[in-house]
């Protein structure tokens, strides 16, 4: 299988060649950058699973960078961890709400690190130790980002695709509408309960115009469930 590719965007020396060492050792495939302007060159050159991005930098400050990604359409799903000494809980606000996926304060343990882009990128759907996961006639390709149906494709949104990728991992286990925020946006995520269900509807309406809409099933008082 092929490694994850972590992009680390940090200026200082010291701690970026830490970074580059531990990762290597969880068998990333590691690539460095000092600041903004190398770490542009890079994406452009091939695309990262995620990246690991300092809050202060000398070219632009990773928060303000961590903006411009989530707000390009064509990077907006790259997922991005944010690095940062400071730790007063408005600064990990603001990092969360320019559209950071996770936020880890200096100093951290690197088993911590190695676990926060494990989870991070299992919720974005990326997995690199299965490439495919197989439940009767349904096909989610994660190379591919795709889900297919006795054959043929079914287009869902990154959204739904995080959700099917769950659900078709964890299948004919109940699990209610805290459980599936924590597992597919992440406990950092601002989002209301009631929103797994317009996700859960739109899921759904996909799914039954390729004739398996009925395969989540709704458990009255508990949530939802996802079974042949």
């Amino acid at each position: 299988m092929n490694s994850a590719k972590i992009l680390v965007v940090e200026d200082e020396e010291p701690i970026r060649q830490m970074l580059l060492i531990v990762l290597n050792n969880a068998d990333f495939d590691v690539q460095c950058a000092k600041d903004v302007r190398e770490a542009r060159d890079l994406i452009a050159e091939s695309m990262p699973d995620l990246i690991l991005l300092d809050w202060m930098l000398p070219d632009m400050s990773g928060i303000d960078w961590c903006r411009q990604l989530k707000n390009d359409p064509s990077l907006n799903e790259l997922p991005v961890i944010l690095l940062t000494a400071r730790g007063a809980e408005e600064d990990k606000v603001r990092g969360l709400e320019v559209g950071a996926d996770d936020y880890m304060t200096k100093p951290f343990s690197p088993r911590e690190m190695v676990a926060r882009i494990k989870a991070v990128l299992r919720r974005a759907g990326k997995s690199f130790t299965k490439t495919k996961v197989v439940v009767g006639h349904l096909i989610l390709d994660m190379e591919r980002y795709q889900l297919s149906y006795q054959g043929r494709d079914v287009p869902l949104s990154p959204t739904e695709f995080k959700l099917m990728r769950f659900f078709m991992t964890h299948p004919g286990k109940v699990y209610n509408r805290e459980q599936l925020l924590d597992n597919v946006w992440g406990r950092t995520a601002y989002i209301e309960e009631r929103t797994v269900d317009v996700h859960i509807r739109r899921l759904r309406k996909v799914l039954s115009e390729h004739g398996c809409g009925d395969l989540v099933k709704t458990v009255r008082g508990f949530g939802y469930r996802f079974s042949l």
